[in-house]
């Protein structure tokens, strides 16, 4: 098994990257990071033996976090830019992976890195499939949320989006008054399905199951129309291309 870190300043990218993770079953998430320097405080407590670390990045990017620092670990560069390809290399990376990122371009690059760091690990035979696990729990149904002096069970299904307003949010349902709630998008995030709510903008988290249309950086929702912010369009273009009929 290899322990794994995803570093990434864009949430959907790192939220696409963990949902590859848990699909190939010689890798182990250790965790997440924002920046590099939130990568590196994980680095100084966690054994990691692979580095999946996007290139472009506030404070420090990828390429000098490598530089100065050299972790201990492979590193597989994640970014848009073709141009860091070849320095990326001369820092010996395993591999370069210019987004969007497919899931088998991704595997690639996770068997590329087993097959140096666990080279006769790579080359042996599958082991039997394991029996199968017990049925998953139910996914959850509602959540309970405070709005108006008092505790609102709010079902999944209903809710078409979330709104964030500074220290509140407006859970919108389509069913009368939106509820609004003093929380922040970030705890909603944090708690609302992966599959099913994805936030598109650092204003927004929207329900999959309610989107009618997309026309390039816009989501229609009926009559609503909800920006999509650049620093998460790649990760959700991606995310609805693996759901395109083609």
């Amino acid at each position: 098994m290899l322990r794994c870190l995803l570093v990434d300043d864009e949430p959907l990218a790192l939220r696409l990257l963990a949902g590859y993770v848990e699909r190939i079953p010689f890798l182990e998430l250790v965790g997440t990071c924002r920046s590099a320097i939130e990568a590196m405080q994980v680095l100084q407590r966690e054994p990691v033996d692979v580095l999946f670390l996007d290139v472009q990045m506030p404070d420090l990017t990828g390429v000098e976090f490598v530089r100065t620092l050299r972790p201990n670990a492979a590193v597989v560069f994640t970014t848009a830019y073709k141009q860091y390809a070849v320095e990326g290399f001369d820092l010996d990376a395993v591999d370069y992976l210019i987004k969007p990122i497919p899931f088998d371009r991704f595997l690639k690059a996770a068997t590329k890195v087993q097959e140096r760091l666990q080279p006769a690990a790579a080359a042996a035979p599958p082991a039997p499939a394991p029996p199968a696990p017990a049925p998953a729990a139910p996914a959850e149904e509602y959540i309970f949320v405070k709005a108006d002096y008092h505790t609102q069970r709010v079902t999944l299904r209903d809710i078409r989006y979330l709104e964030g307003l500074k220290d509140y949010v407006k859970i919108h349902t389509g069913a009368g008054k939106p509820l609004l709630t003093l929380n922040s998008l970030r705890a909603f995030e944090e708690r609302l399905p992966a599959t099913e709510f994805v936030r598109v903008h650092r204003s927004y988290i929207v329900a999959l199951s309610w989107i009618d249309s997309i026309r390039k950086n816009r989501i229609y929702m009926g009559e609503v129309v909800i920006p999509i912010g650049d620093a998460y369009a790649d990760a959700f273009h991606q995310l609805i291309e693996q759901r395109n009929m083609h």
